[in-house]
């Protein structure tokens, strides 16, 4: 959800509700909300890359106008889409796009480790603050371990005051080139989690996110570390998974002692393990974070350590060795019990430059996935890889901005989504919901008398009686006139949400992005 200060964000609530009550109608928006709901019941996200200039910015310059310039579009295009969020990577490679007194500036920014940009602007800050005033969510990324992506000759040009360079005992050369920080050394695992509440503290973030980068690979010269930080450990594999399970056990710790209501999410590898080497793993042949990367991403799903795990699953639908449908399964079957939210991350990239006869040509594969998500009660939205991959194929990007535009009303009632036979609809500028499905899932009477169309609906001390086509409603004995009257649609009686919110003394909420409805006593 958008991230607010808790004063902040109980003057917002009673203001939104006030508004409600008394404000007139805007005709061009859903009146049942003048701001778009900060409860983000579903997850449409996109992932913006800052190294190697991916995605932002595009060239590497200290021109903050340059800067702006480059957000806006981005963002602007991500509402555009229907998104809901936007990850931007502000950590590529153990330095910083914002300000920080841990990391040096990125070279991917202003061209140069540690040269900040003109006049002291600050790009976080920045992407924040106009996300916010589009509703979206922000989300800080970070590569927790990776130095360089250039081997000796990028970490030749980082400064002298890095961490990475102050501290060169901490760093191992793998066998790529790259340089890393090595996971077994305790104070690795302080400088990550440290450099994480640093901006927890100082920026209104909405959540911190990891990708799928931990140790490299199996060849990771560690040994001397092992012999001297092994403690119980027997096996080496064991204690990396243990060295990887510890961050991410301290970071969540560490954000939720500053402030809950950040999300902490990791999008990993989309096979956890391999059926064949693992009896819980799925049945696939594809690179296995729990072995490679010793990322023991189940568990951190099913421990509750991270709010929402996004598995990149970037194969299509019918792949010989890890096909998308046998890999989404085996994602919703494992956090079937679990509290950790499930996204999904999508290979939007492979449609970029593909021939005809691809599966990934023009976004039909995607569009194929996102339908197949539907049908997945707990997959709860999808985050797309990359920005610059949605942009550079305007099917693709029709595809999933008219995907997510014609999603129907979702509503939730006390954080649980209610199923309807008949869609809620959208009259006049006021979202109608079928009334009985609503009442009964807030443990309300509700009796209906065909014969005058009438429903009376009892909780409690509470008692409402609606009439279909009549703008007038009962409550607690006393007349009151309501914007839109009740309908009747295919046998279904809907009625108004403003009329439920002000007669229950419900707070209602509404997301005119995802569409999306919460219902809270």
């Amino acid at each position: 959800m958008i991230k607010f200060r808790k004063n902040v964000a109980l003057f917002i609530m009673c203001a939104v509700i006030l508004q409600m009550s008394v404000c007139p109608v805007n005709a061009t928006a859903n009146a049942d909300t003048l701001i778009e709901s900060k409860f983000v019941s579903e997850m449409r996200g996109v992932w913006v890359a800052s190294v190697y200039n991916l995605d932002y910015p595009t060239k590497q310059t200290t021109d903050a106008e340059i800067l702006k310039k480059e957000a806006i579009k981005i963002l602007d295009d991500a509402k555009d889409l229907g998104m809901t969020a936007v990850f931007l990577q502000v950590r590529p490679t153990a330095d910083a796009l914002y300000k920080s007194n841990i990391f040096p500036w990125s070279r991917f920014l202003t061209g140069r480790n540690g040269l900040a940009p003109q006049n002291d602007f600050d790009p976080l800050e920045f992407w924040i603050q106009e996300a916010h005033k589009r509703n979206l969510e922000l989300h800080a990324w970070i590569n927790p371990y990776r130095v360089t992506k250039n081997g000796d000759q990028e970490y030749q040009g980082i400064c002298a005051d890095s961490p990475a360079k102050k501290n060169s005992n901490w760093i191992v050369r793998y066998s790529d080139g790259n340089y890393y920080f090595d996971p077994g050394i305790p104070e690795v695992r302080t400088l990550v989690v440290e450099g994480i509440a640093e901006i927890v503290n100082n920026y209104e973030i909405d959540g911190i996110h990891m990708d799928d980068y931990f140790y490299p690979g199996t060849g990771f010269e560690d040994t001397k570390t092992f012999e001297k930080y092994k403690k119980n450990f027997t096996n080496i594999e064991d204690w990396r998974r243990n060295n990887v399970n510890l961050l991410v056990k301290e970071i969540s710790d560490r954000i939720n002692e500053i402030d809950s209501e950040i999300e902490f999410g990791i999008s990993p590898a989309g096979i956890w393990a391999n059926k064949k080497n693992n009896e819980v793993g799925s049945n696939t042949n594809g690179t296995e974070s729990y072995y490679q990367h010793y990322a023991d991403t189940r568990k951190w799903a099913q421990e509750g350590w991270i709010d929402y795990i996004a598995p990149q699953i970037y194969w299509e639908i019918g792949h010989k060795t890890a096909d998308y449908k046998t890999l989404v399964t085996w994602w919703s079957d494992t956090l079937k019990n679990s509290q950790t939210k499930l996204y999904i991350g999508m290979a939007d990239y492979k449609t970029i430059d593909v021939k005809k006869d691809s599966v990934w040509y023009q976004g039909e594969e995607i569009e194929k996935q996102l339908n197949l998500n539907d049908l997945y009660e707990n997959i709860e939205g999808e985050i797309h890889y990359r920005y610059a991959s949605l942009l550079s194929d305007k099917n693709l990007y029709n595809k999933v901005k008219d995907y997510y535009k014609n999603q129907p009303i979702k509503v939730y009632v006390q954080g649980e989504k209610v199923d309807f036979d008949q869609e809620p609809i959208i009259k006049n500028g006021r979202t109608l919901v079928p009334l009985r499905k609503i009442f009964e899932a807030l443990n309300a009477d509700v009796i209906w008398d065909g014969e005058t169309k009438t429903a009376k609906v009892t909780k409690g001390n509470i008692e409402i009686e609606f009439q279909i086509g009549n703008k007038n409603l009962i409550a607690n004995g006393k007349s009151k006139t309501i914007d839109v009257e009740p309908q009747l649609v295919n046998g279904r009686t809907l009625v108004p949400l403003r009329a439920i919110s002000e007669s229950m003394n419900l707070n209602v909420d509404w997301n005119g992005t995802t569409k999306i409805v919460n219902i809270v006593e």
